[in-house]
């Protein structure tokens, strides 16, 4: 599969690879975990690779103990957010590891860095958390408003500020408790002041896409879907979330809303319980890599039985679809026989499943996979994040 790209497109790919290769992306992850286990149906033999992202989801599937989980980032600063969750697992107190995570805010969170965490970490994991410390103060907003996600995150609070009205409907949309209240105050409260012209024009920009690591290939996908675009894509993604599924569980959109967790709305691993769990030795069972899934899997002994991919063949596929044909040969190769794969995409029904070949036989890559379609299309309304047009759960055929 070869891709045509213009010029716009080989300077969006420079701007994104040049944003992406300085900058922690994301500071929490933006996947159902709920939905995830659901399709993983994970056992205490299963080994799993799974790209780290925030490695909230990481630590979530943990929890229902697998054998082995293998989380794989190509960012090494990602790589390095989840290296200072498991220090914090394994050395500080819940109430400390949640002021850290939950809130975002610890006021001895330097003292405690040098203290306890910083000998556990990687060298370039300590040479990244040297000179971002300031990332856990009250002074700087708290780590929920830092890396590129939290700058969108923080603007939209800055935009809150001059638009009190709306900021109002919208805290008062947070507070709701029953599904009716929170449908009426969207629609009366929230829905009539969002959806400015210049709300659609700033979420149209690929800058913007950028900064919540959407790169160009992706919104163009998006785009090409949607009658009104990524800004109308978004708006049926955020109605559907506020008016069709409860908020008071949705951790994923009030973490970017409050800039923290708190005790009753926030990830699996931010629970007591299950941060004793972890501590108690399932978090042992994760081990990061700074690497790419076909280098990660071309220099393991060990056979997948579960691949976590995110939505990154979504680029992959229009920058460098030599490299994903690669990428699932090198799946193939690693698959346990009873292998399956979760993936998602800004695309309902992606191209490349079509278009990419694998192996001596130049097989399309859909014919190497068997869809379970309706369990996908089940999990999907339940998902909480509600931001990917696809939402892909597979098995690996003839492996």
């Amino acid at each position: 599969m070869k891709a045509t790209l213009t010029l716009r497109d080989r300077i969006d790919q420079v701007v994104f690879n040049a944003i992406y290769s300085r900058s922690l992306v994301y500071n929490t992850c933006w996947e159902d975990p709920a939905v995830d286990r659901l399709a993983l149906e994970l056992t205490p033999n299963d080994s799993l690779l799974v790209i780290t992202s925030a490695g909230c989801n990481v630590l979530d599937y943990a929890l229902a103990a697998p054998r082995r989980i293998h989380a794989v980032d190509a960012n090494p600063r990602q790589t390095a957010l989840l290296e200072l969750k498991l220090a914090g697992i394994k050395q500080l107190a819940f109430d400390d590891f949640f002021a850290v995570f939950g809130r975002g805010v610890h006021s001895q969170f330097r003292e405690l860095y040098y203290d306890a965490l910083r000998d556990e970490l990687s060298p370039f994991a300590q040479q990244f958390w040297d000179t971002h410390l300031h990332w856990f103060s009250q002074q700087h907003g708290g780590f929920y408003f830092r890396g590129l996600s939290g700058v969108v995150a923080r603007a939209f609070h800055t935009y809150l500020k001059v638009r009190p009205r709306l900021a109002a409907g919208v805290g008062e949309l947070f507070q709701a408790q029953a599904l009716d209240e929170q449908r009426h105050i969207y629609d009366t409260r929230v829905q009539p002041l969002m959806w400015s012209a210049g709300m659609n024009w700033t979420l149209s920009r690929q800058l913007t896409m950028n900064m919540l690591g959407v790169p160009a290939a992706q919104r163009q996908q998006v785009q090409a879907q949607h009658q009104h675009g990524v800004a109308g894509f978004i708006r049926e993604a955020v109605e559907y979330v506020f008016r069709e599924l409860p908020v008071w569980t949705n951790y994923f959109w009030t973490v970017y809303i409050n800039g923290s967790y708190t005790p009753t709305c926030c990830p699996e691993y931010l629970k007591r319980d299950n941060f004793h769990a972890l501590k108690s030795g399932l978090a042992e069972r994760i081990v990061p890599h700074t690497s790419t899934v076909t280098a990660f899997l071309q220099t393991t002994e060990e056979r997948i039985s579960r691949f976590v991919l995110l939505d990154h063949m979504d680029w992959m596929s229009s920058y460098y679809p030599e490299a994903l044909a690669e990428e699932w040969n090198a799946i193939l190769d690693r698959a346990t026989a009873d292998a399956r794969v979760l993936f998602r995409s800004a695309h309902a029904n992606p191209d490349y499943l079509n278009l990419i070949d694998l192996g001596a036989s130049q097989t399309p890559l859909r014919q190497r996979l068997h869809f379970h379609e309706r369990l996908a299309q089940d999990l999907q309304q339940r998902d909480r994040v509600h931001t990917y047009a696809g939402f892909h759960i597979a098995d690996l055929v003839g492996v």
